[in-house]
């Protein structure tokens, strides 16, 4: 098998899709949608107020398909990982992927994180809104097995495998390339929810609401598109950015500025009030701050002779000690300190002043008269 053509082919620089591949929110999509939410509404009301699927539930819980038939559990044990959500999503999104690689751009792994979005929220909401029991934790027989803190209505793994399958389909180019997969995605999305059935984890009517709830999923895309094709063209444009050192774009949406901040008279008098004293109080953050006075030249300070210096015995590994942070007051500022009496030592009062001039100790013994 030669590559070297495959390889001429990948690094051909393809068309990006047109928008006319992208789905409309047509009136005979909206009718769908309606059609499917009412059929969504009759499902939750009919488990809470008829007995008929109720019974029908129980009928086939009691029945036991998987030892009807044995033989099917260990293939279907497999099958049903086709709806579980971790593993259906990695094998769309390597093909979305590579899609969006080939069309250079970001729509195909967009519309998949839409799509699983729009899917947890909704079917997690009802989830544990209504919080029913599974079959294998039934309690009651004939019972809905309603608010018994359970997680199992819709069936997630039936829903999941109409929206990850269903996916591809809605992202074909072709009419024909979207007939061919709606018709696989179809066949995964009945597989997936028969088999729960069959294996006694969730009711029939799990089943049915999870397929009409990601067939809703699947209708209400539509209505992101706008959404998509904004961040699409962002992460693009931020990518291209980037490339050239200009940093991100600007986003598609305008951010409000945040309002100004408004102090009330009183608010000033309490925070005036509160400060201590002395301290001068900081300016409003509207108002410019007064210009900083130049500091004045400090005086040269002399030399210390006949005494050790405070600062001597210090290594100078040691830091210097931290004092606390005050306001720096000019000298023209500065209480002035007028001391009291003379600064120079006085004399002993007993001593008298000398009057002949004496000679060092060394030298007495020399002077004689």
């Amino acid at each position: 098998m030669r590559t070297d053509r495959i390889l001429a082919r990948l690094e051909q620089e393809p068309e990006r899709a047109s928008s006319r591949d992208v789905p409309r929110m047509s009136r005979t999509r909206k009718a769908l949608f309606g059609s499917a939410l009412g059929c969504y509404a009759a499902v939750v009301l009919a488990v809470f107020v008829s007995d008929r699927l109720i019974l029908l539930d129980w009928q086939v819980m009691l029945f036991r398909p998987y030892k009807q038939w044995p033989e099917l559990h260990a293939a279907l044990d497999y099958f049903v990982v086709l709806g579980q959500r971790g593993p259906t999503a990695v094998l769309v999104a390597a093909w979305l992927g590579w899609r969006s690689w080939r069309q250079r751009t970001l729509r195909p792994l967009l519309a998949l994180g839409a799509a699983l979005l729009l899917l947890n929220s909704t079917v997690g909401a009802v989830k544990y809104g209504l919080g029913r029991l599974g079959p294998h934790y039934a309690t009651t027989v004939g019972a809905d097995e309603m608010f018994a803190g359970g997680d199992i209505f819709p069936s997630g793994h039936t829903a999941n495998a109409v929206v990850t399958w269903g996916i591809l389909a809605y992202l074909a180019t072709t009419p024909r390339a979207r007939r061919v997969l709606s018709v696989v995605a179809a066949g995964f999305a009945l597989g997936v929810g028969a088999t729960t059935v069959y294996l006694g984890t969730h009711w029939v009517s799990d089943v049915l609401l999870g397929w009409i709830a990601g067939l809703l999923v699947l209708l209400a895309l539509p209505w992101c598109e706008p959404a998509i094709a904004a961040a699409n063209a962002w992460l693009l444009d931020s990518r291209d950015r980037l490339k050239q050192g200009r940093g991100l774009a600007p986003l598609p949406f305008p951010i409000p500025p945040l309002p100004p901040v408004a102090v009330s008279p009183g608010a000033s008098s309490a925070r005036a009030a509160a400060s201590p004293a002395g301290a001068p109080e900081p300016a409003p953050a509207h108002e410019p701050a007064p210009p900083a006075r130049p500091a004045p030249a400090r005086e040269p300070v002399p030399a210390v002779t006949g005494g050790r210096s405070p600062a001597a015995g210090r290594s100078a590994e040691q830091p210097r000690p931290y004092h606390p942070a005050r306001p720096h007051l000019t000298r023209s500022e500065r209480t002035p300190v007028t001391p009291t009496g003379s600064r120079r030592p006085q004399p002993p009062a007993e001593r008298a002043p000398r009057t002949a001039p004496v000679a060092p100790a060394g030298r007495r013994g020399h002077t004689s008269g």
